[in-house]
């Protein structure tokens, strides 16, 4: 029973880790879905984010403005991306793939110019995001390590939560969200009453940009302690399998997060366990859901009906 309780508590501790990256994704990637633009360049704004954030927190000593630096990283592309697609009527696969392509090579290259290496230097504990309750649950009890493993994770867990609470208000009960997802459906209708589909669409984009450099933020200042080409190692992708998952829709997203985050726990389970599984075979967990996820889920959720198709508002 002991054992139990204790790999419970790593499984959860482990979906906790893993969930915040995918998380903040997930919403960037609501964002620009529900306005009518295809982003799949979230995993390269993840990726930027990941580098920017470990090189600014490194360099500064202070996990927060490297928190924030990740985003704005995300952002920076996410406005190429706009830019591209909603100014100028790109094809918006081709230039998430771009992003996608572009992203990483600018985070190595710049690796590598700042320190001769494609991996940055690994962060000390102060400047990575600080565990939050860790002083709470110390008397060493099969309980007490449980709670300790569900409350004594990271900042960056309590707060992608919160964040989730703020878009989906700013989603379903303000009037810019109104407007965003309307200019995902009748983006032409819009423009009929006065509504900037231009400017709602651009905005979507940036702040998907930064919610998704948030996420890369979270893999190197909390999952890990340094920037690696293989930091993110598909986590975009899964986020959009998330938000399919989800039916566009931010609470959807977060459970479908949960599950992909879960499955991350179980394969740190199942290495740590049983040593006579391939450590190969563990790593395809994730993966393998999220491509049965995607087999069982993608004809069942409702795409917004501008979705990928360009619209350049008349001046």
């Amino acid at each position: 029973m002991d054992a139990f309780i204790n790999d419970l508590g790593i499984i959860l501790y482990a979906t906790l880790l893993y969930t915040p990256p995918l998380l903040f994704a997930a919403m960037g990637s609501c964002f620009s879905e529900l306005s009518g633009i295809v982003n799949i360049g979230i995993e390269g704004m993840m990726t930027i984010g990941a580098f920017t954030s470990a090189t600014v927190a490194y360099y500064t000593g202070n996990p927060w403005i490297g928190f924030l630096a990740g985003g704005l990283s995300g952002l920076a592309f996410g406005a190429l991306h706009a830019l591209a697609t909603v100014n100028l009527g790109a094809d918006q696969t081709i230039s998430g793939t771009a992003i996608n392509f572009l992203a990483p090579g600018v985070a190595i290259l710049m690796a590598k110019a700042l320190f001769n290496s494609s991996d940055t230097v690994p962060l000390d504990p102060t400047a990575k995001i600080p565990l939050l309750f860790s002083d709470v649950f110390t008397s060493g009890t099969v309980w007490s390590n449980f709670f300790k493993n569900i409350f004594n994770t990271y900042a960056s867990t309590y707060l992608v939560f919160i964040v989730l609470v703020v878009v989906w208000f700013i989603f379903y009960k303000t009037r810019y969200g109104l407007r965003l997802r309307a200019c995902g459906e009748h983006p032409a209708t819009c423009a009929t009453l006065g509504i900037s589909v231009t400017r709602t669409r651009f905005s979507a984009v940036c702040i998907s940009g930064f919610l998704s450099g948030l996420g890369g933020a979270c893999v190197t200042m909390a999952t890990m302690n340094q920037f690696r080409p293989t930091s993110i190692v598909g986590q975009g992708f899964i986020a959009i399998a998330a938000v399919i998952f989800g039916k566009f829709r931010p609470q959807g997203a977060m459970i479908a997060c949960l599950l992909f985050g879960m499955c991350s726990g179980l394969k740190v389970v199942v290495g740590t366990s049983n040593a006579a599984v391939s450590a190969q075979l563990i790593s395809m967990i994730p993966y393998v859901v999220t491509v049965i996820v995607l087999i069982l889920f993608v004809g069942k959720s409702r795409v917004p009906a501008a979705n990928g198709k360009p619209y350049i508002q008349a001046k």
